[in-house]
């Protein structure tokens, strides 16, 4: 059988950990003149399906009368958002080198055979970019084919896994190099209304990376992806946007998007190709607790196959972009581990637009 295989998969995180615990009882600590919200912050910390993230920021760690990014602070102290992308450049370069470097160790890649390198990243900008740095510091070589995607959210994950089957689709030779970083965590607003509460307690930072070519004979326990697209849900663009404000990026995500997921996603699904069969293995992109019930509840899923997930968003938190990748290498060992034979897949994430990136793949034990 023909296929592209993810011949390699990296991943990595800052060094500093949150508790979801611990930030909500500094937030409360912040709030104890307002109960009300305090109560607030308890009941969306405990419910979004998070127990740890990891963060670039320090400064977050810090006790609530000191740290800059709650709002109890003084405005002036408050990080500005050249402040915040001056932390991106210096902390997305190194995390996306790390995450590279896994992937192509895992893959068996000399970094100077990658012909085409697509980097992914909508928590921050800086020129030369992210993909001009890692071309330098990985020692790719001087033609290789850079393309950026930016601001594309959650499913640039998927987006830039689409673009490598395509490339490899139309040259055998071609080995691509996807890399997403995200420093979600840079983005905290200093507010305590209950949608940057939302946010706040969501998202993380993390890299992944994965390297896409042609299968080569005795590699054992890969990944294969056959097909990819992606769809707009209808009467759904103002459901999630980022704005660039004074105090980095502020996300909106409405809390419409789990049951507009369910209602018009498995119909996508189907006309995608999976037809009525439901595949074994799922990776749903873990956008928040509320996501993967609405995908489990739509397409009858067992526990087991969202366990996935639910994990990664419970060690990790969401890393937008590049969450699917560490959801697909926990599918990938967990099949390896148990000895299991081939099976089908499927892949979803959402991003702005609202669009649904889809991609079909399967376990390949040998």
């Amino acid at each position: 059988m023909e296929y592209i295989a993810i011949r390699g998969i990296g991943t990595a995180v800052p060094s500093y950990r949150l508790e979801q615990e611990d930030a909500s009882r500094r937030l409360k600590e912040a709030l104890r003149d307002r109960p009300t919200d305090a109560r607030w912050v308890q009941r969306i910390f405990a419910s979004c399906g998070v127990e740890s993230r990891y963060t670039c920021e320090p400064e977050l760690l810090k006790p609530a009368d000191s740290c800059r990014y709650i709002p109890a602070s003084a405005e002036v102290r408050i990080p500005t958002t050249a402040e915040r992308m001056g932390l991106y450049r210096e902390a997305s370069v190194p995390l996306a080198e790390e995450a590279a470097r896994k992937a192509l160790a895992d893959s068996g890649i000399h970094p100077g055979d990658i012909t085409h390198l697509i980097a992914a990243s909508c928590t921050g900008m800086f020129l030369p970019g992210l993909d001009t740095e890692l071309s330098g510091r990985l020692d790719l070589r001087a033609d290789v084919n850079r393309t950026p995607l930016t601001f594309l959210g959650c499913a640039a994950g998927l987006t830039a896994l689409r673009l490598a089957l395509e490339t490899v689709r139309a040259d055998r030779e071609a080995q691509v190099l996807v890399v997403m970083t995200e420093l979600c965590s840079l983005h905290i607003q200093p507010s305590f209304d209950r949608e940057e509460l939302f946010t706040s307690a969501l998202f993380g930072d993390g890299a992944s990376a994965c390297v896409v070519a042609a299968p080569v004979p005795g590699q054992r326990g890969i990944l294969a992806i056959h097909e990819a697209q992606a769809a707009t849900i209808p009467r759904s663009a103002e459901l999630m946007q980022w704005t660039i404000g004074n105090y980095g990026f502020r996300l909106r995500l409405s809390p419409e998007i789990p049951a507009l997921i369910a209602e018009q996603v498995p119909e996508a699904v189907r006309t995608f190709g999976a037809g009525e069969e439901i595949p074994e293995l799922w990776a749903i992109h873990p956008g928040g607790r509320g996501i993967i019930d609405a995908v489990a509840s739509a397409f009858r899923l067992t526990d087991g196959q969202v366990e996935a997930s639910r994990s990664v968003l419970r060690e990790y938190g969401n890393m937008s972009s590049a969450t699917i990748l560490f959801v697909l290498d926990r599918l990938r060992e967990r099949q390896r581990q148990a000895n299991e034979q081939a099976k089908q897949g499927i892949a979803l994430a959402f991003g702005p637009g609202m669009v649904a990136e889809m991609l079909r793949f399967s376990y390949q034990p040998c």
